[in-house]
């Protein structure tokens, strides 16, 4: 049985899922603003038995309460994938994954539920404030090995059923941006110089030709494509752990490393320490047995990724998702700005122009 809302998720069924009986549990909503795509729970659980074995708490994650995210998260089948990470591939990532005690859903549909490890003990930083440049360093060095792991291992074959980053979903959501251009810049569009503006004006309709532009030079591995800094927990020892899984995709590494970095740091810190992060991953790459993949193809790489995720999930949070609550607003707007503010400092606009001038 899968749990339609909180509501349904019983002492009795938690039991079952966790194999230990249950005498009473506490449910307390948290991240709201954060899950755009989910609702989240915390459940702190009493055993019928002294001494009991299983965790003291769990998280629940349902489907986001509301309609309109949940209906993106069918269309791009987010839901689908982050079920199917956690049950056949998680078991490969040598490290920063949640423990999954349960994972299942009804295909095709927003019907799904995971039970996962409760990371209260970790750190979670608003993406308004950003990571520190420690924190950042930490995040790159996880991110290395995520991508490491499946380097060069993802077209064709088994994983056919993830995404490409030049299939079929980011052709619908480059077709989605330019529907949705006019509301995105109506709620945000004031926060924005002229440059920044410009910069989203050109990139609706133009996301699909900038990934192939990347795509046909770079390595391809496993991607995240929401990596960013409240989907990371931080610990001691620069521990990370990352969450959310439902937006991956096959296509160049560079892609999460330049979302992480331009939307999740401050603009200015990031302009201090993207070269020696950018060195680091690359260095971290390597250490884990990639190569042929030197560091200047790597910047070229980062630079143009600058034009690829980051601009898409900005306008689709900002543009077509429900942003009822205070939170929701201030994380599309720290979006919007941070990485269109990225795109300018590397060149972007000039791309941009480029690349409309050749389509003309």
């Amino acid at each position: 049985m899968i749990p339609k809302t909180i509501d349904d998720v019983s002492s009795s069924w938690l039991a079952e899922v966790l194999a230990a009986p249950i005498k009473d549990m506490q449910i307390t909503q948290i991240g709201q603003g954060v899950g755009i795509m989910g609702d989240i729970f915390r459940v702190d659980l009493n055993y019928a038995q002294a001494g009991a074995s299983a965790p003291a708490s769990v998280v629940v994650k349902l489907p986001s309460s509301f309609e309109e995210n949940r209906a993106q998260g069918v269309a791009l089948g987010m839901f689908d994938a982050e079920v199917r990470f956690y049950k056949e591939m998680a078991a490969q990532v040598p490290t920063g994954l949640p423990q999954i005690y349960h994972a299942d859903i009804d295909p095709g549909t927003a019907d799904f539920v995971i039970v996962m490890q409760d990371l209260c003990d970790l750190a979670l930083v608003e993406q308004s404030r950003g990571m520190s440049a420690s924190q950042a360093a930490a995040a790159v060095t996880v991110l290395a090995a995520v991508h490491s792991t499946w380097w060069d291992r993802v077209q064709g074959g088994e994983l056919d059923w993830i995404p490409s980053m030049i299939g079929d979903r980011i052709a619908m959501v480059d077709q989605m941006l330019l529907q949705i251009l006019p509301v995105f810049l109506a709620n945000f569009g004031e926060r924005l110089t002229a440059d920044e503006q410009r910069v989203y004006e050109l990139f609706a309709g133009r996301y699909l030709a900038i990934n192939q532009t990347i795509a046909g030079r770079s390595p391809w591995t496993l991607v995240h494509q929401d990596y960013r800094v409240e989907n990371l927990m931080f610990g001691g020892d620069d521990g990370v752990v990352v969450i959310d899984w439902q937006g991956i995709g096959r296509g160049p590494g560079a892609y999460d490393l330049a979302y992480v970095l331009s939307g999740s740091m401050q603009t200015e810190l990031r302009r201090q320490h993207e070269g020696d992060l950018t060195r680091l991953y690359h260095a971290e790459l390597l250490a884990r047995g990639v190569s042929g993949y030197d560091y200047d193809a790597l910047w070229a790489d980062y630079q143009t990724a600058q034009l690829m995720g980051g601009l898409a999930t900005a306008m689709v949070v900002g543009g077509g998702m429900d942003l009822s609550n205070e939170r929701g607003v201030e994380l599309g707007a720290t979006m919007a700005t941070r990485h269109a503010r990225a795109a300018l400092d590397h060149n972007g606009l000039e791309f941009l122009n480029t690349l409309a001038a050749s389509q003309e």
